[in-house]
């Protein structure tokens, strides 16, 4: 089974990471098919860094993420790109115009009545 996992890389007590797309039984930091992002936790925000379009290529050919490689697929957007969702914040600025717009009509149609 192919999984989606990140590779230590760095140096002792300075941790970097690679989001690789490898065989499950081959070793943490050993072979792999694929590079698709990095991770650095140590920058602050931490930060992530994935190919979108290899993610969702190795995704839609059954591909299983780690627990860790999930959250950050979640936190990119990436799964909902793959759900066939709209991401998040697009969600959220429709919401606030519907509201807006909702809100306009309302002031409107009292005065229409008077």
């Amino acid at each position: 089974m192919v999984r989606i996992r990140l590779t230590r890389v760095g140096a002792k007590k300075q941790p970097h990471y690679r989001v690789v797309v490898a065989d499950q039984r081959s070793p943490r930091d050993g072979r792999f098919i694929e590079i698709i992002g990095n991770y650095n936790p140590r920058t602050e925000p931490p930060t992530m860094v994935i190919n979108q379009e290899r993610a969702l290529y190795w995704l839609r050919r059954g591909a299983q993420p780690s627990e860790a490689v999930q959250r950050m697929l979640d936190k990119t957007g990436v799964t909902d790109i793959l759900e066939g969702v709209a991401p998040a914040e697009e969600e959220e600025d429709v919401t606030t115009a519907e509201v807006v717009a909702e809100g306009a009509q309302a002031e409107e149609s009292p005065a229409q009545e008077s």
